[in-house]
């Protein structure tokens, strides 16, 4: 067992290295003028393991995204424990989601250096926020199953789901600044809170 958990933080390790190489070199250099080769000589390892971690470049911009959609489902759990049974309820059931999300980008924010050069390359190029949207349509149907396993039906809780995604891509298109999101995804629903009474 020990032997596992060494092995493991070394995996960890070594993606950590080329994930910090690769937005070292975005930030300096921008996305289309950085290689994989580059970015595994930065990072110190071969292109075959950084072929082990990541599909491709662009994946690598996403690296965080498990572990972001595993502390957004935590988050809704218990948010959604706290309020009983959702029903047919749409601002109960986009209350739930709102609390997760605020919560899940408090810590995205938490990297202000890499949040930035993340937000700068979701502007620059078409190609990678096309791949976040599709990354988030995925990360809907998780919120539905959860928001649907503590009572809210099926409609409510697709519809709060795809709504939150509108509040957080609307907040993505106006926050200057990465730190604001958590702020501009607040305004975004409290410009929606009265139209789900």
């Amino acid at each position: 067992m020990p032997a596992e958990s060494l092995q493991e933080r070394k995996r960890q390790r070594v993606r950590n290295a080329i994930v910090t190489a690769a937005y070292e070199l975005f930030d300096e250099r921008g996305f289309d003028d950085v290689t994989v080769t580059e970015i595994a000589e930065r990072a110190e390892v071969g292109r075959t393991t950084f072929f082990r971690y990541f599909g491709d470049k662009q994946e690598v911009v996403f690296a965080d995204d498990a572990r972001t959609i595993a502390a957004l489902a935590d988050s809704l759990r218990l948010a959604a424990a706290s309020r009983g049974p959702i029903g047919d309820s749409l601002a109960t059931a986009l209350e739930t989601v709102r609390s997760a999300t605020e919560e899940g980008l408090t810590g995205w924010t938490a990297t202000p250096e890499r949040s930035s050069v993340h937000a700068r390359l979701l502007r620059r190029h078409p190609e990678l926020m096309s791949r976040l949207l599709l990354k988030q349509q995925q990360e809907v149907g998780t919120i539905v199953q959860i928001l649907i396993e503590y009572g809210a039906s099926p409609m409510a809780a697709t519809l709060a789901a795809q709504v939150s995604l509108a509040c957080l891509y609307t907040a993505m298109q106006v926050a200057d600044d990465p730190a604001t999101l958590p702020e501009k995804v607040g305004e975004a629903f409290d410009m929606l809170a009265p139209l789900a009474r």
